[in-house]
């Protein structure tokens, strides 16, 4: 994973900021609720120390201090892993619970056909593309183009994470998906409109889903 240096955060630190005790962080840790390659060692003057990624770091502990009361350890591992293989909903529940717009709904049927149930994977596009469309980052037609893109990749990564990035030059739009943490490089004039964390959104659907209602950052 590459990570500049002025993107982390000590473990000293970490738990200074947010409260948290030691015992804690490594429980957090067995039950996969922080990733293991989050835990990054790195050589200092006084020896090796373990550094974090802040901005996910952070968030993520916050995320945990804010649901660990309503929820056990056990059901936020569940709820923030990546293991989504049993969750499929109908249209009509997509629908009923507003996980996306109508519109965004409409352009996956429209791309791929109507389906009487959608895996959890066929959401997660829909997701994206929804995301990107509420912002204003892409017209339909890519939404189109990243819809097939992620039909046509998202597998190929076997669980592993990645990011989606979404690149416009003159006008002309594409689509990448490349594993999570990789440096990419283009050509002049190639502008990166958006780069998602595909795990990051995961995250934010599956709690989505569990709430019932709208996620709030």
């Amino acid at each position: 994973m590459l990570v500049d240096n002025n993107d982390l955060i000590s473990k000293k630190e970490l738990l200074e900021i947010t409260g948290i005790s030691y015992g804690q962080l490594y429980r957090w840790k067995r039950k996969n609720l922080i990733p293991e390659e989050w835990f990054i060692r790195k050589s200092t003057f006084t020896g090796q120390e373990t550094f974090f990624p802040k901005a996910k770091i952070l968030k993520r502990v916050n995320k945990i201090l804010s649901m660990k009361e309503d929820l056990s350890l056990d059901d936020l591992a569940n709820m923030l892993s990546p293991n989504t293989s049993e969750i499929a909903l109908s249209l009509d529940e997509i629908k009923k619970r507003n996980i996306v717009s109508l519109t965004s709904l409409e352009l996956y049927i429209r791309t791929f056909g109507e389906e009487k149930e959608l895996s959890f994977d066929s959401i997660l596009y829909i997701y994206i593309v929804d995301k990107m469309l509420v912002t204003g980052d892409i017209s339909l037609e890519e939404g189109k183009i990243i819809l097939e893109s992620l039909k046509e990749n998202y597998n190929k990564f076997n669980g592993k994470n990645c990011d989606l990035l979404f690149v416009r030059k003159f006008g002309v739009s594409t689509c990448f998906l490349v594993s999570s943490g990789s440096e990419v490089y283009f050509e002049p004039g190639a502008k990166i409109i958006k780069r998602l964390s595909v795990a990051g959104i995961i995250e934010e659907l599956k709690i989505k889903l569990v709430n019932g209602g709208e996620f709030n950052e």
